[in-house]
């Protein structure tokens, strides 16, 4: 949901995209895979024009991986969350949406030490962890290898920089920085999918002022 915010990675993606396709955010804050599988017949359907999607991107399991005990009602268990983003999977190819056109991206890491901060500011105590969040990125990347799609290991490429903290803005969610990560990534499995894609009409000193209707007719 945050991504169409200024400098978010779905405003960046837009941008690039200009007079390319339109970039659709279907982003709901706070869900998880359980009620994202139910409600997506909803956001993508036959007619919402498969043939025109080039692309999908499924992000899930920062909420999925909340801690049981202390966040129930965002949690889904691990095996779950896999079984569910496998749904999202087929329920996307039974709308004509080939798995070639999915990217799966994991959930980003979790910097405890901030996320805890903002938990406590609640009266809440630290609801998730960093290693659990991990098990779910690989779970995410598992169920990509199982169903042939693409996956942006988030998790993993954000900690190969050893302090991460600086792309997220509270310890969970995308910074600044951390959205132009993501769009930067994004971009690169995006881009030999998108690269033959033609401008919606021509280049404006390309139009024939005389007669207009012979460009743009």
């Amino acid at each position: 949901q945050f991504s169409f915010q200024e400098n978010g990675w779905g405003a960046s993606l837009a941008e690039r995209l200009a007079r390319k396709c339109d970039v659709v955010n279907r982003g709901l804050s706070g869900y998880n895979t359980r009620w994202a599988k139910l409600i997506l017949p909803r956001l993508i359907s036959k007619s919402t024009g498969a043939e025109s999607t080039v692309a999908v991107t499924i992000f899930f399991g920062a909420n999925d991986s909340a801690l049981k005990d202390l966040n129930p009602k965002q949690h889904v268990p691990l095996e779950e969350y896999a079984a569910n983003l496998k749904s999202m999977i087929q329920y996307l190819k039974s709308v004509d949406i080939t798995e070639d056109r999915i990217i799966l991206i994991t959930p980003p890491p979790l910097q405890e030490s901030a996320w805890e901060k903002e938990c406590l500011a609640k009266g809440d105590k630290l609801n998730r962890r960093n290693a659990t969040t991990g098990e779910y990125a690989q779970a995410c990347v598992q169920v990509a290898r199982d169903c042939g799609t693409d996956v942006l290991d988030l998790w993993t490429l954000m900690q190969k920089n050893q302090d991460f903290s600086s792309y997220l803005s509270d310890g969970l969610h995308l910074s600044t920085k951390g959205n132009s990560f993501l769009a930067a990534q994004l971009w690169s499995c995006l881009e030999k999918k998108l690269s033959a894609l033609p401008s919606l009409l021509p280049y404006w000193r390309d139009v024939d002022h005389t007669n207009p209707e012979a460009s743009l007719l």
